[in-house]
């Protein structure tokens, strides 16, 4: 059955994804529905998607006009193809104008360069398989000079309301887009040039012809060896027909539910002079539980793929132990020990229940960012609000509120951290959000306690 959508693109089979297919390089993704609240993009590559728009964008005003007319539902079915997204937005008054958002393809050289560092990795397949882009993927591409996700001014407008650059019809694509793009990874590498299909299947078949040459190779170098020249080893052929009496090879530890019991040391006085049997005992404790969580993360899917953690420096870890809520000896000797008073090291124990280090470093660090993250910065506060904008006062990475109790501090990783002035001292008030505006209402609405549980 073929046809037209009522906004007049093309119409083709439907799958069962609620999304229609016409020829091999085109998907039609159906009208969504207007959607409350404020998020538009739940996964990091919505948001760097809704990033690119705000830093092209010359506006934010229109910006924020194109975030209503998406929630609103005046987005229409919304057709990706190789280098551009088409759809059909209705203005406040119901006119309808052609919307397209042209972002550049791959080249064929960036493709073979891509799918080939995708084949050599199982885990960048078993992630795309998942529909999922981790950013180890993107970052692998990007340091083999392939930009997956578009940047500044990559995003380029075209709209039958004439406008000459991002306009509040085309803002709008670009927001239910990052709805999309948060189901389906695919979508981006469409607009890049290769659809879902056609890249499965050239993967499959470079790993299947990367095993067909190690076969070739080994069968190669089996026939090839003159018995001279042969290396030292057992054939392989041997070692396949003596595998039975082989020890096999030693099984995984078994995962830890709990982290085991420390001992208790006990014996009425310290065993040497500045050493207590309390805190030489709740040492023991953590290293156990740290043990424990280490061997849980080892054993956990996909562990390979996770970057490593950099080391805790000392006054980090001091922290760290702290928020474990020894007694008030050790908390005493933690605290002289990392330099800092007591109230200090609470407020430290407070950030660090809310985001582990990199809370600890926006509480203790004031920081000039460079101007192009400034500009992110104050882009992102441009755009956060539809309505009841505060008045905010800039100094360095932080924004107060003007005549309030109430900041935002912006960390080196791109987030805003909430703070609440507590008896003349700025605290640490909420986890991190990717959205200011998001951060400020939650601090608003007075969250208390450790919104992640506790960072250990």
């Amino acid at each position: 059955m073929t046809g037209t959508h009522g906004n007049g693109l093309p119409r083709d089979h439907q799958d069962e994804d609620g999304h229609v297919t016409g020829h091999r390089a085109e998907r039609i993704f159906a009208t969504l529905p207007p959607t409350a609240g404020r998020g538009f993009a739940r996964t990091w590559w919505g948001r760097a998607w809704l990033k690119a728009l705000e830093d092209s964008a010359l506006d934010g005003r229109q910006v924020k006009e194109g975030r209503r007319h998406a929630r609103a539902g005046a987005v229409g079915a919304v057709s990706v193809r190789p280098g551009r997204l088409t759809a059909v937005v209705k203005d406040h008054d119901g006119t309808p104008y052609r919307c397209d958002v042209l972002l550049q393809e791959l080249s064929a050289a960036d493709w073979d360069r891509f799918l080939d560092l995708v084949a050599d990795r199982a885990g960048h397949i078993a992630a795309l398989l998942d529909h999922d882009m981790p950013p180890h993927l993107v970052e692998d591409a990007a340091a083999a000079g392939i930009e997956l996700l578009p940047g500044i001014g990559d995003l380029e407008a075209e709209c039958g309301c004439e406008a000459w650059d991002h306009c509040a019809h085309t803002a709008a694509l670009c927001h239910q887009t990052a709805r999309l793009l948060d189901e389906d990874p695919f979508v981006l590498l469409l607009m890049r040039g290769r659809g879902e299909q056609e890249l499965l299947g050239e993967l499959q078949a470079r790993s299947a012809a990367r095993a067909q040459e190690v076969a070739d190779g080994l069968a190669s170098n089996t026939s090839a060896a003159a018995p001279e020249s042969a290396p030292e080893g057992v054939p392989a052929d041997e070692a396949y027909a003596a595998r039975d009496i082989l020890p096999p090879l030693p099984a995984p530890p078994p995962a830890v539910d709990q982290p085991g019991t420390a001992p208790v040391l006990g014996g009425g006085s310290d065993p040497a002079p500045g050493v207590e049997v309390a805190a030489l005992e709740f040492l023991i404790a953590d290293t156990a539980a740290r043990a424990q969580r280490l061997l849980a993360d080892a054993l956990a899917p996909r562990h390979e793929d996770s970057p490593p953690q950099a080391p805790l420096t000392c006054a980090e870890d001091a922290v760290r132990l702290a928020a474990a809520g020894p007694d008030a000896r050790i908390t005493a000797r933690l605290a002289a020990g990392s330099g800092r008073t007591a109230k200090a090291l609470a407020l430290a124990v407070r950030a660090w229940e809310y985001g582990g280090a990199p809370a600890l470093a926006v509480l203790e660090e004031q920081w000039t960012p460079e101007p192009a993250a400034t500009a992110r910065a104050v882009a992102q506060l441009a755009a956060a609000w539809d309505e009841d904008e505060p008045r905010l006062r800039h100094d360095r990475n932080r924004w107060t509120v003007t005549g309030g109790d109430a900041q935002l501090r912006y960390g080196r990783d791109g987030r805003w951290w909430p703070y609440r002035k507590e008896r003349g001292q700025w605290a640490p008030a909420g986890p991190a959000a990717e959205d200011p505006a998001t951060a400020l209402a939650a601090l608003r609405a007075g969250t208390e306690g450790a919104g992640t549980g506790g960072v250990r």
